[in-house]
């Protein structure tokens, strides 16, 4: 059996950083007040699209 931890993981970061993101584009920025004016979703749901793009990457080469 062949399993790779790496696809699953990068689907996940993925999906879940495109929702978050796009959470942080079209949330009210007044609740980022708490956060010194942040845009603490849309900063984590990039960083977390980065990191599952990555994870696809290194699947993809790891594959071959």
């Amino acid at each position: 059996m062949n399993f790779d931890l790496r696809l699953p993981i990068g689907l996940l970061f993925s999906i879940f950083g495109l929702i978050l993101g796009a959470f942080g584009l079209v949330s009210n920025p007044e609740i980022y007040q708490r956060s010194l004016g942040i845009n603490v979703n849309l900063w984590w749901g990039g960083f977390m699209l980065l990191f599952g793009v990555l994870m696809l990457i290194f699947w993809r080469r790891g594959a071959k």
